[in-house]
């Protein structure tokens, strides 16, 4: 039976790379034996939706994300807090699991960068708790919960015993400031550090600050490493800028029984429409996808001909190419 994904452009070049990633996906599905092609249905969000009918995310779409096998998601303008919060709601994510690979042929800071953040994704910072009580006074509550601590470190656990971190370093890392934030930040560490140990995983830690400071000067120390939300945001985008860029970063949004899958770099609104946008997260995004209903070995072969293609060209003007999207996307479709 053919899965059913939800397919969002967005803003910006999310209109420009999220076609380039279900191209992909048609490609893999007409190469595989495992995969049936996919029933896929449009959905609006974003900036040009909200100019038009008020709504940066129509209630339409949050519903087809909710009831969808998994949702491909581009980008969102001014209004991306308005789209991706709730589009992470609409899937029950309660991780973000983002990569940061450096790759041969691409011009990496630390080319021996290879770390996955897994970042707590409902609450913190983020859980969208602001007031504004004066014209001198504004306020943020951050909310941190044992259950969805606990849930991550299970998820974490799960993924280290798959095997699915970087090779070189086994359990995973907790970056966190429990130091100075006692009540939350010491909740997560004592919640993720206790799952750990049930499971008989090497769990070690960090201070987000040096952490920091640790990860620029010697990425290969790190693999998996397991954060707040808000530290978990901030640091993997440290860590895009020692791997060649965001264009390089996809992401998933797992819930139990659904997904939500972006690239990281957001609408980039300063090159849209000139047909230049980097492809890679986008599709890098979509193995993800693949990854998730199942098919691993197909999702392998999209990470393999991304590989090839960064490795030899042709690459998007970012990666110090002169590839046009177009171009780049069907290097890659070549290559499965």
């Amino acid at each position: 039976m053919s899965e059913e994904i939800v397919v969002i452009e967005g803003d910006g070049i999310g209109q420009e790379v999220i076609p380039a990633a279900v191209e992909v996906l048609d490609v893999v599905a007409e190469t595989s034996d495992a995969v049936d092609p996919f029933e896929y249905v449009e959905a609006d969000a974003g900036d040009a939706v909200a100019a038009e009918t008020g709504e940066a995310l129509p209630e339409e779409t949050y519903e087809l994300a909710a009831n969808a096998d998994a949702t491909l998601f581009g980008a969102a303008g001014e209004t991306a807090a308005d789209v991706i919060l709730p589009l992470r709601e609409a899937v029950s994510s309660f991780v973000n699991v983002r990569p940061a690979r450096a790759y041969p042929g691409v011009d990496a800071v630390r080319p021996e960068t290879d770390v996955v953040f897994l970042r707590e994704n409902t609450e913190g910072v983020y859980a969208g708790h602001e007031d504004r009580l004066s014209e001198d006074l504004s306020t943020l509550t951050r909310v941190v919960t044992g259950s969805a601590s606990r849930r991550l470190a299970e998820y974490a656990c799960e993924f280290v015993a798959d095997g699915r971190g970087p090779d070189h370093r086994d359990g995973f890392t907790v970056a966190h400031k429990a130091n100075v934030m006692r009540e939350t930040d010491g909740r997560f560490r004592e919640e993720v550090l206790a799952v750990a140990e049930e499971h008989g995983v090497e769990a070690d830690e960090e201070l987000m600050d040096a952490f920091a400071t640790k990860l620029p000067l010697d990425p290969s120390q790190y693999g998996v490493v397991v954060c707040p939300n808000l530290a978990g945001d901030v640091l993997s985008d440290l860590a895009a800028g020692l791997v060649g860029g965001l264009g390089l970063l996809p992401s998933a949004n797992v819930g139990a029984d659904n997904g939500l899958f972006e690239p990281v770099h957001g609408s980039a609104p300063d090159i849209a429409g000139e047909g230049i946008a980097n492809p890679t997260a986008a599709i890098l995004s979509a193995a993800m996808l693949l990854e998730h209903l199942g098919y691993t070995a197909d999702a392998d072969r999209v990470r393999a001909s991304v590989e090839s293609v960064l490795a030899d060209g042709p690459r998007t003007g970012d990666l110090g190419g002169a590839a046009s999207t177009t171009e780049m996307t069907d290097a890659i479709v070549d290559g499965l």
